[in-house]
């Protein structure tokens, strides 16, 4: 598989209006063109930004899908509105699993405003590219089990994706090594952040966490 996770910068204000349209017009549309919209968030600690993940079964199908979306009456009816609200949304980041996964939920229907009380903790390191093997390595045998123990288990794993975009048009984060781990926490008064020694020895900067908590309709719950 590979994912996509984006995270766009929007006008002041915009969230609750990009999310509606999202949610009422662009997951099943884009689900029927060969994607599969994982999860979608609120970033606690960013309001004026729209953070998600979808993913594809391989880089032909993603531009495959891509296009039959962005090619389609959907996303041309309300591209305007959705566009209107963003004012950047090229950090993106591709990705490919790199050990556990995700537990998904059905999906409420449309119209469902009742919001989910657990918080996705995602934490992005930029791992030094000629440290990977052994940072994977690390993470598996040492970083994880400490996590597990500290009560912040990882739920789903991601490590870059380097193959040549397929769809241009949309343009991905290039050049940069990064490794993003996932943590699920019932409700945010348990989320918890846990040292894991020796980590920052594999990485060029200091780990970035984003705090997320599921929107109404996201697979992820």
């Amino acid at each position: 598989m590979i994912y996509e996770l984006r995270r766009y910068t929007l006008h002041p204000g915009e969230r609750d209006t990009l999310l509606g349209l999202f949610e009422r017009e662009f997951v099943e549309t884009q689900e029927s063109a060969g994607m599969d919209v994982v999860g979608h968030f609120r970033d606690l600690d960013a309001p004026d930004t729209f953070p998600w993940l979808r993913a594809f079964a391989d880089m032909d199908s993603r531009k495959a899908a891509l296009s039959a979306f962005y090619g389609g009456p959907v996303w041309k009816a309300h591209r305007d509105a959705a566009n209107a609200t963003m004012i950047d949304s090229d950090d993106v980041l591709l990705l490919r699993p790199a050990g556990y996964g995700f537990r998904r939920s059905p999906r409420p229907s449309v119209g469902t405003a009742a919001l989910p009380s657990s918080v996705y903790v995602a934490t992005i390191c930029q791992v030094d590219p000629d440290a990977t093997g052994a940072f994977h390595q690390f993470f598996a045998e040492r970083a994880a089990p400490v996590l597990a123990e500290g009560g912040a288990a990882p739920v789903a794993c991601f490590a870059s994706e380097h193959a040549v975009n397929t769809f241009p048009a949309l343009p991905v984060r290039t050049g940069e090594e990064v490794f993003v781990w996932f943590a699920r926490f019932e409700r945010a008064e348990d989320e918890r952040v846990v040292e894991v020694p020796a980590l920052e020895g594999f990485l060029t900067a200091a780990p970035r966490r984003l705090r997320l908590a599921p929107a109404a309709r996201s697979a992820l719950r």
